[in-house]
C-alpha cells in the first residue's frame, strides 16, 4: 500500500513491519533523540570530509534538510524516507544521486537505530524502495558502496542478494578518511527475478496501517 502525490508518486511506501514516509519538522524531536543516541555507532560510517563539522541536530538545520529533501523529490534527483517501526522513527533510507537518459542509475543509502539493529528493518525498508525505484519511478540500477569492515550493513546486502561488483579504493571520504568500499548493485531484471522471493520473504502480510 502506497500514499501517493498529486503526480502519482508515492510519499509513503508500507510493508509488513515498518512503513517509510519522508521525514518532516514535526519528527525532529524523534531524529535527534536517536541520532544523539547512537552518534558512535553511526559516525565512524558516515561520509565527512576532514575537518567537516558533524551533521548538526539543531530543529533549524533539521528543517532546511527535509526541505532540501523535498525538492530533491520535485526535481527528481533523490528521494528520502524516513524507517517508522511500531510507529517510532527507527532510522533512514534513500536513493540519491537519479542519473536518467542512458544510464538510469542511482544510489542507496541507509541507517538504522543501534537498539534496532538486526531486527530486519532495514531490509525490509530496502525492499519497498527497490519497488518503488523499479516499478513507479522507472530506475534500471540502484547501487550500494560499503566500507568492508561495516559487517552489519554489508549483511543487509548479503540478505537482499546483492550482486558484489568488487572493491573501489579510496573510493569516499568517511569521518576525514579516504574509506575502500565494496560496491554491490541490483537492476531491474534482477528485480523481476526476484520479486516474488523478496516479497514472500520480507513484505508477506504486509500490514494495512
Amino acid at each position: 500500500m502506497a500514499e501517493l502525490t498529486v503526480s502519482g508518486i508515492s510519499t509513503e511506501l508500507v510493508g509488513r513491519r515498518v512503513r517509510l514516509r519522508p521525514l518532516r519538522e514535526d519528527d525532529h524531536e524523534a531524529w535527534s533523540e536517536v541520532r544523539s543516541r547512537c552518534r558512535d555507532w553511526l559516525l565512524p560510517w558516515e561520509p565527512r570530509a576532514a575537518g567537516a563539522p558533524y551533521l548538526s541536530e539543531d530543529r533549524t538545520t533539521f528543517i532546511t534538510r527535509c526541505s532540501m529533501r523535498e525538492r530533491e523529490r520535485q526535481l527528481g534527483t533523490g528521494y528520502g524516507f524516513g524507517i517508522f517501526a511500531m510507529g517510532r522513527f527507527v532510522g533512514e533510507v534513500n536513493i540519491s544521486s537519479v542519473a536518467r537518459g542512458a544510464f538510469q542509475n542511482a544510489y542507496v543509502g541507509y541507517w538504522i537505530d543501534q537498539a534496532q539493529a538486526g531486527r530486519g528493518y532495514v531490509p525490509e525498508a530496502c525492499v519497498l524502495l527497490f519497488r518503488f525505484a523499479f516499478e513507479e519511478i522507472g530506475l534500471h540500477r540502484l547501487q550500494i558502496s560499503i566500507i568492508p569492515r561495516n559487517r552489519p550493513s554489508r549483511r543487509v546486502a548479503q540478505k537482499l542478494w546483492l550482486r558484489g561488483e568488487g572493491i573501489a579504493l579510496r573510493y569516499l571520504e568517511i569521518d576525514g578518511r579516504w574509506e575502500d568500499h565494496v560496491r554491490y548493485a541490483i537492476t531491474a531484471e534482477e528485480w523481476l527475478e526476484r520479486r516474488d522471493r523478496y516479497s514472500r520473504q520480507w513484505l508477506a502480510g504486509s500490514a494495512s496501517w
